[in-house]
């Protein structure tokens, strides 16, 4: 088992909190993550029909044979159970006694919402991190990981990825949206995910979505927040305060994992990856996650926005530090130009003294800086905010 980054805040929360919950996509490695930290543990898999029959003939009975806690893998399959678990957690007063994992956060949340408010702590896995592989020595080539996207079986398993992925939209997508959505046109899902991929990082435009998907605008707004639940796409909403310019203020859209959109594409191997058009949108969109997957490493939010004027001057992320700004533009070449920089450098001028520092994360190797403005390679994204605190 790699090692995930975010076991040591698994373990320190753990010593906090009574409850503990892990959320994140399937096949993200929530359950090896949680078996692996709590080998002392019970685990139940709350997925298995029969298990869930059994423990609701006698849910008291399950959990009095339990009195350590357990890992309850799959929460949202049970979400019942969640009212037993507060009656224990308040009897008993203490920390670290179940460990609960979910894939679905509309029906976790508002059932935690009801019933352990105040008494869980809820960490998001996404899956590898480029910081995780390269620490067990897994260094693959840009278009590699464009390719393979980064879900644990790929590489755990040595697995052809367009094969897991083709088997992940149909044993778990299809099967969450049904569950979630009751869609009825599967292919008017399936077409949608297509042209959502098709449009990665561009601003979300529902009405043109609509026309080319053929069902209306509301259907694919709930449509985008289910997928968005499951961890499956990411809005990144747009930072406007008053610049005095006109801005836009519609969201982008994002996957969680780069692999499942270059299958989407229909890209299979790295030559066709290397020529792919949006490369680069796919390459921007690595970027953002990874810069997520660091903040959810260490229990964070990742409050990550994007700035564009009416003129299309469009900075690709802004992160937020205190009362700063410091905007990153992501550029997927391996060769250095002083052009890649122009839109970090007008940022500078437009807002002055709040940009104390600025980044262009590519593909390439050197990292040299430009006054305020850093160069940093795509792996290494992580060190931005490590410069941010040893900077604060």
């Amino acid at each position: 088992m790699l090692f995930r980054d975010i076991q040591s805040e698994l373990q320190r929360i753990a010593g906090e909190f009574p409850v503990v919950a892990v959320m994140g996509p399937r096949q993200s490695g929530k359950t090896t993550l949680v078996r692996h930290t709590f080998p002392q543990k019970n685990y139940v898999n709350l997925e298995a029909p029969d298990t869930r029959a059994l423990i609701f003939e006698d849910p008291r009975k399950f959990f009095n044979d339990n009195p350590q806690g357990m890992i309850l893998d799959e929460i949202q399959r049970a979400p019942e159970l969640l009212s037993y678990i507060q009656t224990i957690v308040d009897e008993q007063n203490q920390n670290g006694l179940f460990i609960l994992t979910g894939s679905q956060q509309p029906q976790l949340h508002a059932a935690v919402g009801q019933s352990l408010a105040g008494r869980i702590a809820m960490l998001d896995l996404l899956p590898f991190s480029l910081h995780e592989l390269t620490q067990a020595n897994i260094l693959l080539s840009l278009d590699q990981y464009l390719l393979k996207g980064f879900y644990p079986r790929i590489y755990d398993q040595h697995l052809n990825p367009t094969t897991v992925y083709r088997n992940y939209i149909k044993t778990y997508v299809e099967r969450d949206v049904r569950q979630l959505l009751n869609v009825k046109d599967l292919n008017a899902f399936q077409r949608f995910m297509h042209l959502s991929a098709a449009r990665v990082g561009n601003i979300l435009n529902l009405e043109s979505l609509s026309n080319d998907v053929g069902v209306s605008a509301n259907t694919l707004k709930k449509w985008v927040s289910i997928l968005e639940a499951s961890y499956l796409v990411c809005r990144l909403q747009p930072y406007f305060e008053n610049f005095g310019k006109r801005l836009i203020k519609s969201p982008k859209l994002y996957f969680t994992d780069v692999g499942l959109i270059a299958y989407l594409l229909g890209i299979e191997n790295e030559k066709q990856m290397f020529h792919e058009r949006l490369r680069g949108g796919l390459f921007e969109n690595l970027v953002l996650i990874e810069l997520m997957k660091a903040r959810y490493n260490i229990g964070k939010e990742a409050s990550l926005f994007y700035y564009r004027d009416n003129h299309d001057m469009e900075i690709d992320i802004i992160l937020p530090h205190g009362d700063y700004l410091i905007p990153i533009e992501i550029k997927s070449t391996s060769t250095f130009s002083p052009a890649l920089i122009k839109n970090l450098k007008f940022f500078q001028k437009l807002v002055g003294s709040k940009m104390p520092m600025g980044f262009l994360v590519y593909a390439g190797e050197t990292t040299q800086a430009f006054g305020n403005i850093q160069m940093i390679n795509y792996r290494e994204v992580y060190r931005i905010y490590q410069q941010l605190e040893t900077w604060n």
